[in-house]
C-alpha cells in the first residue's frame, strides 16, 4: 500500500498541472471503494488552482470545486500523453490543456476519485485525522500526551490515523527498529525520552524516503511511472530470518493486528513491566 512518502511523491510529480484547465474527463470505471461520481465531469473547464496532501489523501483544488484521490492498496496517478494507449486497470482520465492526461490506475480499485464541493479538509474521511508527521505540531511531547491512556502496542499507536497519519506499516517497522523500541510495548509504557527517540526517526526516515521516491515492493510507481528507491534503504521490513545489521541475530516476525512486524529481539528488547 502506497504510505506517506510515496503519495508525498506523487503529489510532487502532478506541480505541472497546476495553473491548467480540465478539458475532459473519462470515468472507464466508476467502482473503485466508493463510485467514481459522475460529477466529476463538472470539472470540465476548471484550472487546476493547488495541491495538496493530508495524510494519504491527494487534494487537487480548482476553480469549480475539489477533487480528493486516495490510492488505495495498488493505486498510482501517472501523467501522460492524452494519445497514449490505455492501459488494463486504467479506470479515470483527466485531460488538460498543456495537452497532459493525468491516469489512475488501480488493479485492486480500493481507491477512490471523488469530486467535492465542500471544504475536503471537512470530508468525514478527513476531518478525524491525527497531525501529519513531518509538520511542527509532530513532537515527543505530543505522542507522549497522547500515549497516557493508551495501551496500544506501540506499533498500533503509531499506525494510528487519528494520532499521525501516514506511518504505515513499512516505516513503522523502521522507526521502531532504529529507536530500538520493541513493537509490543504497551505506549502508555514508554518514557519521554523513549517518544524523543521515536519521533526524530520517523521524521528522518519518512524525509529520507521522499527523497528516495518511496518504496518500490511490487505496485508503486510515481506519476512518471518510475519506481521508488528507498527499498533499498530498508533494514528490517521484509528481512524476516535475516542477520541484524547491527548485532547480526536474525530478525524476528510476528503479527501485531495483522500486520507483518519485523524486529530485532537483541536490539529491540521486550519490555518487561
Amino acid at each position: 500500500m502506497p504510505e506517506l512518502p510515496e503519495v508525498e511523491t506523487t503529489k510532487q510529480g502532478l506541480i505541472p498541472l497546476l495553473g491548467q484547465q480540465i478539458t475532459a474527463v473519462n470515468i472507464r470505471q466508476h467502482r473503485l471503494r466508493q463510485l467514481v461520481p459522475n460529477e466529476l465531469h463538472q470539472s470540465v473547464g476548471a484550472q487546476c488552482l493547488s495541491l495538496s496532501r493530508r495524510g494519504k489523501y491527494i487534494i487537487l483544488q480548482t476553480s469549480q470545486g475539489n477533487i480528493l484521490i486516495h490510492l488505495g492498496m495498488s493505486g498510482s496517478l501517472r501523467l501522460c500523453s492524452p494519445q497514449e494507449e490505455y492501459r488494463k486497470h486504467d479506470h479515470v482520465t483527466l485531460n488538460f490543456d498543456n495537452q497532459l492526461s493525468l491516469r489512475y490506475h488501480d488493479p485492486r480499485r480500493f481507491g477512490l476519485f471523488l469530486w467535492l464541493n465542500t471544504d475536503p479538509l471537512q470530508h468525514a474521511l478527513i476531518a478525524s485525522l491525527g497531525v501529519e508527521p513531518l509538520a511542527t505540531d509532530f513532537t515527543a511531547d505530543y505522542l507522549y500526551q497522547k500515549s497516557r491512556n493508551k495501551k496500544l502496542a506501540i506499533k498500533q499507536f503509531i499506525m494510528d490515523s487519528h494520532i499521525v497519519v501516514g506511518v504505515g506499516n513499512i516505516y513503522a517497522n523502521e522507526a521502531l527498529f532504529a529507536s530500538k523500541i520493541h513493537p509490543l510495548t504497551p505506549s502508555n509504557q514508554l518514557q519521554l525520552a523513549d517518544y524523543q527517540r521515536l519521533q526524530r526517526h520517523i521524521v528522518d526516515i519518512l524525509s529520507a524516503a521522499i527523497i528516495r521516491g518511496g518504496t518500490t515492493l511490487r505496485d508503486f510507481v510515481n506519476s512518471q511511472g518510475e519506481m521508488g528507491y528507498f527499498q533499498q534503504e530498508l533494514m528490517v521490513y521484509g528481512k524476516e530470518g535475516q542477520p541484524c545489521i547491527i548485532c547480526q541475530k536474525p530478525l524476528q516476525l510476528v503479527r501485531i493486528n495483522k500486520r507483518s512486524t519485523i524486529y530485532c529481539s537483541q536490539c529491540q528488547p521486550a519490555f518487561c513491566s
